[in-house]
């Protein structure tokens, strides 16, 4: 059997026992429609219901719909509208299609009738309100959302197959914007290198690249990208990922020129980190714990680089660290860039807290084998929260003249793409493994 009727039948198992445990005789899940802006007949991108194409690798079909019935193969009710003005989606095709009913649609409303034999009063129907339709209304039970929120952080070999290549997909791009940097182009000019080298357009991107220079790199998401190349670009920080069959790559590298031997260090040093915190990803480790590992790791680097005249366990405990790393170690990826599940107690939900003073970490859950994620720690020059450091009684702690120095960079994240797996096997850094390929 193929890794994907394989993924297919997990789901149809997990649905089924999901559906028994709440009550529900049937599940139904809409990819979604496509949204308008206000006053204007120019669409906003469509962005799939993730539930939708966790069972299908159909990432641009708004209006379709699955339907999961125990003891059934699902049913799928393709949209495919007679469309002049647009480019329809293609037949269906592909290996899910043999998986399948397949009922093909002409009209959006046509769904209801395709799935009236369906729908009950115990049906639990996904989706968001304006996807709904005469007996079609999606209800969202939290108890069923609960149950597959929780199983969705286990990936399949499918899944992780998908991901593998989506970071495939991304390491040309991120290759090709580090030549566009030394090569003296403008934000604009490296985050079109990035687009040619992965086969992306901006609409097929998980989530908009974060492309940033010098100083515009201790903005954590920075939201712009000039035109116009700096007189000097000392430095360069890339957050940017690619999307295989709705499965996302999230990767992030930092750069500099070469004359600047300082930054370069701090970047080693943040390297070497980085990767020893990869290898806490092991199963039955909570990732809190990788989190605060992160703080202890800043601390480090900042004694050691004489940024802070701190221990670093003075450090960690006073707070000195968060200023220089204001934001949480990573998250769960898959079918969303920020994972749904992350803060779950358990499958039947509730939340695991985060670390008291720690708000911004988006993953609170013990690391299970299938669990793909995040390792990105950062170091910052960020004047905001500079200001403030200067405003404490650690202030006369820090080397104000070198931090100075080190402003013109902006800052530091190095972010790489973690599988866990059992047994306390060492983790696949699935990030580390695609770079190696594209180097060989």
């Amino acid at each position: 059997m193929s890794l994907y009727l394989d993924h297919l039948a997990t789901l149809q198992q997990q649905a089924e026992r999901a559906l028994a445990r709440c009550g529900h005789d049937a599940l139904v899940i809409a990819a979604g429609i496509e949204k308008y802006a206000f006053l204007d007949d120019r669409p906003y991108l469509f962005q799939p219901n993730p539930h939708f194409k966790h069972w299908l690798p159909l990432t641009n079909h708004p209006h379709s719909w699955i339907a999961v019935r125990p003891g059934r193969r699902p049913r799928v009710v393709y949209y495919q509208p007679h469309d002049y003005w647009h480019v329809p989606p293609e037949a269906p095709s592909g290996e899910w299609v043999a998986a399948v009913e397949l009922v093909v649609i002409r009209e959006p409303e046509q769904a209801a009738a395709a799935l009236a034999d369906v729908v009950t009063p115990h049906t639990a129907i996904l989706g968001e309100a304006d996807a709904a339709l005469p007996g079609l209304v999606p209800n969202n039970p939290e108890r069923l959302l609960n149950l597959l929120h929780w199983a969705r952080g286990i990936k399949t070999p499918y899944e992780l197959a998908q991901m593998r290549a989506a970071q495939r997909r991304a390491v040309p791009g991120h290759l090709a914007a580090r030549a566009a940097f030394l090569g003296g182009e403008s934000e604009a000019g490296i985050h079109r290198a990035y687009l040619r080298a992965t086969g992306h357009t901006d609409r097929d991107l998980p989530y908009t690249n974060i492309i940033g220079l010098n100083e515009h790199a201790a903005v954590l998401h920075y939201q712009y990208q000039d035109e116009r190349a700096p007189a000097e670009a000392r430095s360069f920080l890339i957050d940017a990922g690619a999307q295989v069959n709705g499965y996302a790559s999230d990767i992030t590298r930092t750069w500099v020129a070469d004359g600047h031997d300082e930054f370069a260090a701090l970047i080693a040093a943040m390297e070497r980190e980085q990767l020893a915190l990869v290898d806490e990803v092991r199963e039955g480790v909570d990732y809190r714990d990788i989190h605060l590992s992160t703080h202890r790791r800043v601390a480090r680097v900042l004694r050691e680089a004489g940024l802070v005249r701190m221990s670093d366990e003075a450090m960690v405990a006073e707070g000195v660290t968060k200023p220089f790393f204001p934001h949480g170690i990573g998250h769960l990826l898959g079918l969303q860039v920020h994972d749904v599940g992350g803060f779950m107690a358990g499958e039947d939900g509730g939340v695991a807290d985060k670390p008291e003073g720690h708000r911004y970490l988006r993953l609170t859950r013990p690391l299970q084998a299938g669990m793909v994620v995040t390792i990105e720690p950062g170091l910052y020059f960020i004047p905001l929260l500079l200001d403030e450091l200067r405003a404490t009684p650690h202030a006369a702690q820090v080397d104000w003249a070198a931090v100075e120095r080190l402003s013109r960079y902006g800052g530091i994240r190095i972010e790489d793409d973690v599988a866990c797996r059992a047994g306390g096997e060492a983790p696949v850094n699935l990030t580390r493994e695609a770079f190696a390929a594209a180097a060989a």
